[in-house]
């Protein structure tokens, strides 16, 4: 849960950098061989505040791989 004056923004940007930082320190193999681009996370989050099933956010990933690879493919920048 996150207090109603802390931006959801400003949150989720944290724990990304927060987790990005630990798991680039903790395997450090993976800033080695770039296979992100140095990135870990993929830009953007989804906020959940009514309860999304499991199916749906099955969708939402998917829909966000295939966006993400069609990108790529173009040489896009999202």
């Amino acid at each position: 849960m996150v207090p109603p004056k802390v931006a959801i923004s400003a949150f989720v940007g944290t724990v990304k950098g927060r987790t990005a930082i630990r798991v680039f320190n903790q395997f450090r193999e993976l800033k080695r061989k770039p296979y992100w681009g140095n990135h870990f996370w993929a830009r953007g989050y989804c906020v959940d505040t009514l309860g999304l099933d499991a199916e749906k956010i099955r969708a939402y990933v998917l829909y966000q791989e295939r966006r993400e690879k069609r990108a790529e493919q173009l040489g896009l920048d999202l």
